[in-house]
């Protein structure tokens, strides 16, 4: 990758449907568990029914009552992830910025891309793995939670919101991006229609990271 202009941008990534493609972390964790088909009828009830983010995580926590940290791990690694991710985060770096993950998924499964190079990841407060406490419902992140998520990262990081990018792909991410001055719809669905500047559909990370780039050559 060649050298970019915005220098010191703090990039804000959803995990969800954006650097997951077509998936999901719980999709991911209840494949491993065998309850696929209960897990995508509460992904229903929270997309289409208006299931509040706390409510999901305590149904989810009781499909997952026996999940052991080999599942996660498996899940993790099994993921259809884009492709790029590192490539990106490593450039962003080069380029004097910094990179952070945002996700309403279980803070167990989000701090795992530290290794791969985020600066940051902020997801739900869940219990540790296994379960031995039920969901602290507070813990819970909602799609407001993201943007307070982001001012505490930029003032942490001696930032503006005008500073950030934002990368989402659903109604999870509408309020960010309304406070986000650049930001990329990743295979996004119609919630984002209209409040993203950049659209990208597809399975690389730095494609969509290239229209940022290339906005501001």
């Amino acid at each position: 990758m060649t050298t970019s202009p915005g220098a010191g941008r703090l990039h804000l990534f959803d995990l969800d449907g954006t650097l997951i493609r077509g998936s999901a972390a719980a999709v991911e964790i209840s494949r491993q568990l065998g309850v696929g088909e209960e897990i995508a009828a509460l992904e229903r009830r929270f997309l289409l029914d208006g299931m509040a983010p706390d409510e999901f995580a305590v149904q989810a926590h009781a499909l997952w009552s026996a999940l052991t940290l080999e599942q996660v791990v498996a899940a993790f690694e099994g993921a259809p992830w884009l492709a790029g991710i590192r490539e990106v985060w490593a450039d962003i770096h080069a380029q004097g910025g910094r990179c952070a993950v945002i996700s309403l998924s279980p803070d167990f499964f989000v701090e795992r891309l530290l290794d791969w190079g985020a600066d940051a990841t902020h997801g739900s407060r869940w219990p540790a793995v296994p379960f031995t406490a039920p969901i602290h419902r507070p813990g819970i992140l909602n799609a407001a939670a993201k943007v307070s998520i982001a001012r505490r990262l930029c003032a942490e990081y001696g930032l503006g919101l005008e500073d950030c990018v934002a990368y989402g792909d659903s109604m999870s991410d509408a309020e960010l991006f309304a406070a986000v001055p650049l930001t990329v719809a990743v295979n996004a669905d119609h919630h984002l229609v209209g409040l993203s500047l950049h659209t990208y559909t597809g399975g690389d990370l730095r494609e969509a990271y290239d229209l940022i780039r290339k906005s501001e050559a």
